[in-house]
């Protein structure tokens, strides 16, 4: 590659450069070389802005193991992502356990108890599921997205700008430097270097000051306005906030529901099969809580409490022991039953 020497002379004066300030830097932190300092005001917000990049970063990291727990799923779908708008559905592992129980009542047979158990739990456990896919998207849409985009966006023009900041106080306070060091040679009579010499240095040094100083205001205040607009982006994230307590209501709302629905079917189920299962096992009182048993007559105890649905049903209480009948016009599963 061929370079020319104003390319050249160029390289040479941004190596220049670079050397100049790693030596002020160097000498500011030993103590050797005065450092300009920032007012208390701009020192506050610079460090409100590294207490809210730092949180920031751990909250969305906290919020994603939350939403997706295991690591390597969570890294797979940061891939797909990446790939394209059209992103692979991942079953949830509430459904993937739901759709297992399905397919296992169906091979014991949905007409046996334990069968159709399992095909109730299973398809309440991919409700579930459904409805946590649900929360997840629109928690990450309504609450990580947003401030993930903060810290992609926001926070990395801060951080850019916060050390071209930096760079300019260290031209700043080298120029400064080199002033101070022109002025000292002007008033000290043993140096053997021509009046008009000096006062060319003072001059050039002067000048360079004077533009460092205008880099260095001008660079100040955009970085200023820059740390202020943290408030404006708190705001938002109280929204982003308020958005996310939203939808984590919306989801235990929704799986209470789906469990309470689900309790039901099995308690209906269970009590139906309890009181039909224990016909038989009374045929005598075994101890004095019992009633007297008039002979000719069927009895049936309640291994659980039971709620009726309506003002054809009864209401049983566990252990408590009542007359039962056959009908033949009656379905299967039910008796008819009085108490007394």
């Amino acid at each position: 590659m061929d370079f020319s020497a104003k390319s050249f002379k160029g390289l040479v004066s941004d190596v220049g450069t670079v050397f100049t300030r790693a030596k002020q830097y160097a000498e500011e932190t030993i103590g050797t070389a005065e450092k300009t300092e920032l007012d208390a005001q701009f020192e506050s917000l610079a460090e409100r802005a590294d207490r809210t990049k730092l949180w920031t970063e751990r909250i969305v990291s906290k919020t994603e193991s939350v939403l997706q727990p295991n690591p390597n799923t969570r890294y797979g779908d940061m891939i797909f992502d990446k790939l394209g708008p059209e992103k692979r559905e991942r079953m949830r592992n509430l459904e993937s356990l739901g759709t297992d129980m399905i397919d296992a009542g169906i091979e014991y047979g949905p007409g046996t108890v334990y069968g159709s158990a399992l095909i109730k739990v299973g398809k309440a456990e991919q409700n579930l599921g459904q409805t946590e896919r649900e929360f997840v998207a629109n928690s990450d849409r309504s609450f990580v997205q947003p401030l993930r985009k903060f810290l992609d966006e926001d926070m990395r023009t801060i951080t850019k700008e916060r050390k071209i900041l930096e760079t300019k106080r260290l031209d700043l306070d080298a120029a400064k430097n080199r002033l101070r060091k022109a002025k000292t040679m002007e008033s000290q009579t043993n140096v053997k270097i021509k009046p008009e010499m000096i006062a060319k240095e003072i001059d050039q040094a002067e000048q360079e000051l004077r533009l460092a100083q205008e880099d260095f205001d001008r660079q100040i205040e955009i970085t200023r306005l820059l740390l202020e607009g943290i408030s404006a982006a708190h705001s938002n994230h109280v929204r982003c906030l308020n958005d996310f307590v939203t939808a984590q209501i919306a989801f235990f709302a929704r799986c209470n529901q789906h469990m309470c629905d689900l309790q039901r079917e099995l308690s209906t189920g269970a009590n139906v099969s309890s009181i039909r299962g224990t016909i038989n096992d009374l045929t005598s009182p075994s101890d004095d809580n019992k009633p007297s048993l008039a002979p000719g007559k069927r009895y049936a105890k309640a291994l659980y409490d039971y709620d009726s649905k309506d003002s054809t049903e009864l209401s049983l209480m566990a252990n408590e022991v009542i007359i039962v009948s056959q009908s033949v016009d009656l379905d299967a599963d039910w008796m008819v039953g009085e108490r007394g």
